[in-house]
């Protein structure tokens, strides 16, 4: 069996204290085929004087495709007076992707204290908003969030609002330490899953909320060849993201961290596709 994703993207937190074009260039150079932009990447790159427009000229310029465009986090269970400015962060982030040809935006869940009913609305809401950009959202869990702290409730969300244009992004880190490890989400069918991002878990608790202790594959507990190979099984095609904030990373060269990230995940695509 071999895999048909499409490549890996770096994920800017992983090198989350580099300057954006610094960081751009250290995807590149890594190794790595594609970058996934965070909301706050533009916002620094935009304090540092560059306007939105510049700043998207920088990534295109950089040659790279961009694997997922980030909002701001929050609105799925937003209250009234939070909501119509964290929409607005979306229709900002689909914006940006069509600018970039990236066909994904991303989001996690994020605080807030609506309630359930509500957040089926606002995503549904927000399905109809990327639609229109002729986009897709792709819907992450996390395993600390107080509400929607497993794989089943966020499918179950999504279910209900009934909107095509939204998914599920499983991350690898947050299946393991929730207790889907390596084939953890053979239930899923592969119209669902949107988007990837991965990174190794250490043999400890997690060192904070959200937890920045990632490691490159191979460095942890999680079962690439049965995650790895699921995935391939599934047909999934897209983009898998390497999501590795750590301070040990950020104390290194931008560089020096992505050619690692990218190394150890061919290594282990390798091992998992071998024969």
């Amino acid at each position: 069996m071999q895999h048909k994703f499409r490549g890996l993207a770096l994920h800017l937190w992983t090198v989350d204290t580099t300057p954006f074009e610094a960081a751009l260039a250290a995807a590149k150079e890594g190794g790595f085929d594609s970058v996934e932009l965070r909301r706050v990447d533009f916002g620094r790159a935009q304090e540092s004087g560059l306007s939105n427009t510049a700043v998207l000229g920088k990534v295109r310029a950089n040659g790279l495709p961009v694997s997922a465009v980030g909002c701001e986090y929050g609105w799925t269970f937003a209250a009234p007076e939070d909501r119509e400015r964290l929409f607005a962060s979306l229709e900002e982030a689909c914006e940006r992707a069509v600018t970039l040809d990236c066909a994904t935006v991303m989001s996690g869940i994020g605080p807030g204290s609506a309630s359930l009913d509500d957040a089926v609305s606002n995503i549904r809401r927000a399905g109809e908003i990327v639609a229109r950009h002729g986009l897709r959202l792709a819907l992450e869990y996390q395993f600390q969030h107080p509400i929607v702290s497993r794989l089943e409730i966020l499918r179950e969300l999504i279910a209900k609002a009934g909107q095509k244009s939204v998914g599920l992004l499983l991350d690898a880190y947050h299946l393991q330490r929730g207790g889907r490890p390596g084939r953890g989400f053979e239930e899923v069918p592969a119209a669902e899953i949107f988007y990837v991002q991965y990174s190794d878990v250490p043999n400890a608790p997690p060192n904070a909320a959200p937890p920045v202790d990632r490691l490159p594959p191979g460095q942890g507990v999680v079962r690439w060849n049965e995650l790895f190979q699921l995935l391939a099984a599934k047909g999934y095609e897209g983009w898998v993201s390497y999501e590795a904030p750590n301070p040990a990373h950020w104390a290194k060269p931008a560089v020096e961290v992505a050619r690692e990230g990218a190394k150890a995940t061919r290594r282990t695509l390798e091992i998992a596709f071998a024969g």
